[in-house]
């Protein structure tokens, strides 16, 4: 099956780049319907540009606190000097939808790759 997801920038260029392998995002409707093997197609916010991935796992969670605890901070997006914050997903995601959902972190591979 294939997906479509937007992504701003940053996180579009480090998947592209092979350093950031998990994308993380509320587990609601649309991401229930996510399944290893699945096709993502993300399209970068400001240039437009499409990337393919491939889903190789699934990691549910209750909030970002604890995606963060069980996955390297690079995987997810910071970079090796970062100091990781799962507050900072409040820029994208409300503390209700959180509670409501869950959220997910999603394996990708490139495909091409």
């Amino acid at each position: 099956m294939m997906h479509k997801m937007k992504l701003q920038n940053d996180p579009f260029i480090k998947i592209k780049n092979k350093t950031k392998t998990i994308e993380m995002r509320v587990y609601d409707e649309k991401r229930r319907k996510i399944n290893v093997e699945d096709l993502i197609e993300f399209t970068n916010i400001n240039t437009k540009e499409k990337m393919l991935v491939k889903v190789k796992n699934i990691y549910l969670y209750k909030d970002f606190d604890e995606l963060y605890k069980n996955h390297d901070k690079v995987s997810i997006g910071y970079e090796q000097n970062d100091i990781a914050n799962p507050n900072d997903m409040s820029i994208y995601y409300n503390e209700k939808d959180i509670k409501e959902n869950g959220v997910v972190g999603i394996k990708i591979k490139l495909v091409n790759d």
